[in-house]
């Protein structure tokens, strides 16, 4: 298990779990990223890791990311 942040570009993840308060865990749940979910790095931008979750493409901070667990 991994933080999102540090998978490869294109490569297709599973979420495991999602770290942070619950807050946070609620905003990510709201994104998409729910346990059992695949989801792949798109492309990275000014510090932003752009993700296809659910077929829809999202954006997330990279701090937000490193609380994303694949």
């Amino acid at each position: 298990m991994m933080p999102l942040a540090l998978a490869d570009m294109g490569e297709e993840r599973i979420v495991k779990q999602v770290n942070g308060s619950p807050e946070v865990k609620k905003h990510l749940e709201n994104l998409g990223f729910v346990s059992g979910s695949c989801v792949s790095i798109v492309n990275t931008f000014a510090g932003n890791i752009i993700v296809s979750i659910k077929d829809t493409r999202v954006a997330v901070s990279r701090e937000m990311a490193q609380k994303i667990m694949v």
